[in-house]
């Protein structure tokens, strides 16, 4: 009982940083692509590519790469998340 009192972890999941959505907005649309054209080329729903471009997908390393790929850029992958402290 008193570890469950004691558990402050937070329950959301990461969300796609700023920097890698407008990349990807702007990688897209230098290829004058639409969503739906990204995600066929990637093998994804369009709406995987709108979920990046607003901020509401969960960072995924390989629909990253597949887009790396795709548009012929480098997005950003965000800032590294640091380990806690082992107890």
């Amino acid at each position: 009982m008193r570890k469950l009192e004691e558990d402050t972890d937070n329950f959301k999941h990461d969300a796609v940083d700023r920097s890698l959505s407008q990349a990807l907005m702007k990688a897209r649309m230098a290829k004058k692509m639409n969503q739906k054209q990204l995600g066929t080329l990637i093998n994804e729903k369009p709406q995987v590519i709108a979920d990046y471009e607003s901020g509401r997908a969960i960072p995924n390393g390989q629909i990253i790469s597949k887009l790396n790929r795709a548009l012929g850029v480098q997005l950003p992958r965000g800032p590294k998340k640091k380990k806690a402290p082992a107890n």
